[in-house]
Formats: structure tokens, C-alpha cells, sequence
């Protein structure tokens, strides 16, 4: 068993060779890798046999990095991610700094900030986002524990994150809300 300092680390060194890992994230068993390198991002829509015109989200480990990566941050974005109590993913108009293939037809892009130890640690080492897509096949059941992960999955990425792999507590998806700069907010997913 390894440490999960040498666990990061390993996964670490994979994300920034442009690799795929598997690891746990704040709310199911993720799929990722650097969000700015858009061969990994393909590769990960080759893994879970996606089209590519359905967006993934990426995780930050904090509120400052959202300017880098979004055009435009309404004010009341840093309002609704410091009120929420759940993991909160909000869909911005358009992303920048990003691999293309992350953002959806109209440029938009979906970022939640993490605030569980391995994935926003993560974000920090790697000083990118992190894409963050349930490890699952398209169309099948999201895994919510490491076991409810299907074979193939885990075979066809660089490093599986030993962190967590015991863990039974199940968490819930993040809510899912679209923040336009017009002001408008639209509830996707509660």
C-alpha cells in the first residue's frame, strides 16, 4: 500500500505527461486529465466512447483560478460557490485557456471548484484544471464506489489512484446550474 502523498504523486507525473488517471473526486470516481491538453481529452472520450460535442467539466482548486479559465465571471459566481454546502458546478458562457474539445457548441463550459484533499491537490501540482467525467462507459450507470467500476475502464487509463479504493460512503453529483453574463441562471441539474 502506498501513501497518498506518493499516490498524488504518481497520478501527478501522468497528468503532466499528458496521461489519463482515474482517481476519486468530491462526488463520484473520475476520469481525468489536463484540461489544457486536448490529446488527453480525446483520449477520454475514446475511453468512455462519448461524442465529442458532450461537453466534460474541469475542476479548480480555487476561486482565483476561474479568471484564467473563464472569459467572463459574473459577480455572483464567488457568491454561490462560498454559500454552497454541496459541490456546485456552474456553466460559464465561454471558456478559455482550455483543450476545444472540452467546450460545448456554444463555447460554454461547466467548472466546479474542489475542496476534497485529492483532487484539488491535484489541480494545484499540476497548476491546471483537471477534467473531471464520471469513470463510466457513456449511457451507463455512473459508478459511485471504486468496485461499481467496470474492467475496461480501468484498463484503458495510465494510473489508478490507489486513494480511496475502500471507501463506501456514497456521495451525491454536484448541482448543475448555467450562469450567464446576462444575469440569467438556469438550474440544471439539483
Amino acid at each position: 500500500m502506498i501513501s497518498i502523498e506518493q499516490d498524488i504523486s504518481k497520478a501527478v507525473e501522468v497528468l503532466k505527461r499528458g496521461g489519463v488517471i482515474l482517481y476519486p473526486t468530491d462526488t463520484v470516481w473520475g476520469i481525468g486529465c489536463d484540461a489544457t491538453c486536448s490529446d488527453a481529452v480525446k483520449r477520454i472520450y475514446d475511453i468512455k466512447r462519448r461524442a465529442d460535442s458532450k461537453a466534460m467539466i474541469v475542476l479548480l482548486s480555487r476561486v482565483d483560478d476561474l479568471w484564467r479559465y473563464v472569459d467572463s465571471v459574473p459577480e455572483v459566481a464567488t457568491q454561490l460557490i462560498e454559500a454552497t454546502v454541496r459541490p456546485l458546478t456552474i456553466v460559464y458562457d465561454r471558456g478559455i485557456n482550455m483543450a476545444p474539445e472540452l467546450l460545448a457548441g456554444d463555447g460554454s463550459v461547466g467548472v466546479r471548484i474542489t475542496h476534497e484533499k485529492i483532487s484539488a491537490t491535484l489541480c494545484r501540482l499540476i497548476r491546471r484544471p483537471l477534467v473531471s467525467t464520471s469513470a463510466n462507459i457513456s449511457g451507463q450507470p455512473t459508478p459511485a464506489l471504486y468496485r461499481e467500476i467496470s474492467p475496461e475502464i480501468i484498463s484503458a487509463v495510465d494510473y489508478v489512484m490507489s486513494s480511496r479504493r475502500d471507501d463506501i460512503s456514497r456521495s451525491l453529483p454536484s448541482q448543475v446550474i448555467k450562469l450567464s453574463n446576462s444575469g440569467v441562471v438556469k438550474i440544471l441539474r439539483k
